[in-house]
């Protein structure tokens, strides 16, 4: 008789390959920069008014970029004076490492040159980052306290998150753009300490999604603790939720819901 042969487990029909097990369809592919270049375009005008919607706006403050696909040292970034609200692929700039602006007719916000450049070149893997100041992140950061796993999606930043606890007035200085990138690290968050709140990812549909999560999730643990004393996962649990919530793919499939959503409701933002 011949000798017993392991054979591996086949996954349940029921379970797409990927990582989750979920049916999310892989990266668009593009013959050319200019398509690629359109697509990132088209979701950071949509991410900023996911953003408008969310009530992120805050004065001239907030900006998302994304890295050009054709030029790794350039970025696209909204331009600074210009509304959440109204912001469109045409009112997008692209700004080079030294920030001259080197396609579109607005202006660069100091604060996005200095803090977006330095993350582009200290964190090649980050395509995109956002940044905004918003309420629940803004309590937390004021408390100095980052997320706990309290539950799945907090669980997404679990071991990577960091706190930047210095404060030397507004973002002008290529310095203070550095001290902060260095912080980042490997993070996919860094909240800062009487500032605001960044994400990062590998695409703008990623970074945008970590930075929506990370928002709601402050706000869930602010209410938990105004309510009571809420027990978080152990560290068994809130490493098996962050396998599954803390999936990149996961994250970047997330965005494009909202992104379909965003663009039924304003299809100005792709007037290019």
């Amino acid at each position: 008789m011949s000798p017993s042969v392991t054979r591996p487990h086949a996954r349940p029909v029921y379970l797409a390959d990927t990582p989750t097990g979920l049916p999310i369809p892989g990266e668009p592919r593009f013959t050319s920069h200019e398509d690629a270049r359109r697509h990132r375009k088209q979701r950071l005008a949509a991410a900023l008014r996911l953003f408008a919607r969310h009530g992120f706006g805050e004065g001239v403050s907030g900006h998302i970029s994304v890295r050009d696909p054709e030029h790794p040292a350039h970025f696209w970034v909204n331009p600074f004076g210009v509304s959440f609200h109204q912001v469109r692929v045409a009112d997008l700039i692209r700004v080079d490492a030294t920030g001259r602006v080197v396609s579109g007719h607005h202006p660069i916000n100091p604060s996005a040159f200095v803090i977006h450049s330095q993350i582009h070149h200290l964190h090649p893997a980050a395509t995109a980052a956002a940044h905004a100041h918003t309420p629940h992140a803004r309590a937390l950061g004021a408390l100095g306290t980052l997320l706990d796993p309290l539950d799945q999606e907090s669980a997404a930043f679990y071991g990577r998150q960091t706190l930047y606890d210095r404060y030397e007035g507004p973002s002008v200085s290529l310095a203070q753009g550095r001290d902060i990138a260095g912080a980042l690290g490997d993070n996919r968050a860094i909240l800062l300490r009487h500032h605001g709140l960044i994400t990062v990812g590998g695409s703008l549909d990623e970074a945008v999604h970590w930075f929506l999560t990370y928002e709601h999730c402050a706000h869930v643990q602010l209410l938990a603790r105004a309510a009571g004393t809420p027990r978080p996962l152990t560290h068994e649990q809130a490493l098996a939720a962050r396998d599954g919530f803390g999936d990149p793919q996961l994250g970047a499939f997330s965005f494009q819901l909202l992104f379909d959503e965003i663009v039924a409701e304003h299809p100005d933002l792709l007037d290019e």
